[in-house]
This record gives C-alpha cells, sequence and structure tokens, in this order.
C-alpha cells in the first residue's frame, strides 16, 4: 500500500497526471470544502489555472442521514433522486434543506470572502478532494457542477474505493484517481499526514492562489 506524505504530495501527483489541461484558459480548479482545498491548491498552481472552492451539502435521510437523496449547491442549486426524495414526508424534507442551507450558506459566507459567485459555464471544472470513500459528495459536486453549466467535469481525487471510482466514472468526463486498492479501508489510512484542516487552512489556500 503505498501512502501519501500529506495532501500536498498528493497534489502533485495528481497534477502530473492532470498535465494536458495545464495553461488552458477554460480550466478551474475546484476543492471540495475543506480536505479538497489543499490538494486542489498544489494542482491549481502546477496547471496554471484559478483555484475556487466548491461548497455542496447533501440532503440526507432524516432518519440515515449518510444515505443521500440529493444535493444543495451554490446559486440555490438543488440536485435531487425524486424517487428516493418522494418517499420522505415533506416537513422532514423542508427541515433537512433548511439546516443544510444554512450551513451551505455559512461557509458559502466564510471561504469566499466577497469573490464573486461561481461560474462554470462553458468551462472545464477539475473537481478536487482528498479522497473517495463512499464517493457521494463528489458525487453531488458533479451534479451541481452540471447545473453550472460546466462543458467538462473532471474528478480529481488521490485515492478512492473501487466502488465509489466507478460510480464517479459513471458520473464525470473524466475520473482520475492514482489508487484504487481493492481493500480500502478509509482515506486517512493513506496518508502519513492527514490532520483536520482548519477554516482558516481554506481561506489561506485561496487567497495565495487568487
Amino acid at each position: 500500500m503505498t501512502t501519501y506524505r500529506d495532501r500536498a504530495e498528493a497534489g502533485r501527483v495528481l497534477a502530473d497526471q492532470l498535465g494536458d489541461l495545464a495553461g488552458r484558459p477554460d480550466v478551474i480548479v475546484l476543492g471540495l470544502v475543506r480536505g479538497g482545498v489543499p490538494v486542489a491548491q498544489v494542482i491549481a498552481e502546477r496547471l496554471g489555472a484559478p483555484l475556487d472552492v466548491l461548497v455542496v451539502r447533501k440532503l440526507g435521510m432524516p432518519w440515515a442521514p449518510e444515505v443521500a437523496y440529493g444535493a444543495l449547491g451554490p446559486g440555490g442549486v438543488q440536485v435531487l433522486n425524486d424517487m428516493v426524495a418522494d418517499r420522505i414526508d415533506p416537513d422532514e424534507r423542508a427541515e433537512v434543506r433548511r439546516r443544510e442551507q444554512a450551513e451551505l450558506d455559512r461557509r458559502e459566507q466564510l471561504y469566499r470572502g466577497g469573490r464573486p459567485p461561481l461560474d462554470l459555464a462553458g468551462r472545464t471544472a477539475v473537481i478536487v478532494d482528498d479522497g473517495l470513500a463512499t464517493g457521494a459528495t463528489a458525487r453531488a459536486a458533479v451534479q451541481v457542477a452540471r447545473h453550472l453549466d460546466a462543458a467538462r467535469v473532471v474528478v480529481a481525487v488521490p485515492v478512492g474505493s473501487d466502488q465509489a471510482y466507478e460510480m464517479l466514472a459513471a458520473e464525470a468526463d473524466q475520473v482520475v484517481c492514482p489508487q484504487v486498492p481493492p481493500d480500502f479501508v478509509a482515506v486517512g489510512a493513506y496518508y502519513d499526514d492527514f490532520h483536520e484542516v482548519a477554516d482558516g487552512e481554506v481561506t489561506q489556500a485561496l487567497t495565495a492562489t487568487a
């Protein structure tokens, strides 16, 4: 099993595999908050592309929050799996949306800090996270990017489970994932340093690449 020293090294490995996107004016690198941002920062710097964040909140079943029936994204974007959502009481669904929308708004205000609204129309969006366990958040991010009219959506992650990889491969235009171990356990197991990324680290990365 190969481990990454830290998220920055993981970003360098991914950037090497994304070399065909270097210098292209349509490319934008989007870090998933929070762990994906340090990885995305390195990729953006190496590709000469702008860095931004994509704040996504999963809409989880009231009795099983880890099971997503939809997602919220910036600009009022809502993605729903209607077949699942229709099984939920409307009042409960409204409460889940209210709670997740409040958290999305808080994070957008904190991380964007006066930056203009995310504009992906006609662009190649490179969605970056530090790993894929279930892949649900990345899948929601792909769907949000589509709703924001991205012309092409690429998912770049250092490591992921084979189930998550297969799911994302069916959703995105391209998935770059150097490690898909058959005995995947948890994302943190593939890093020597997998510290919790603080809000300040996210805002610092965005400022450094502005």
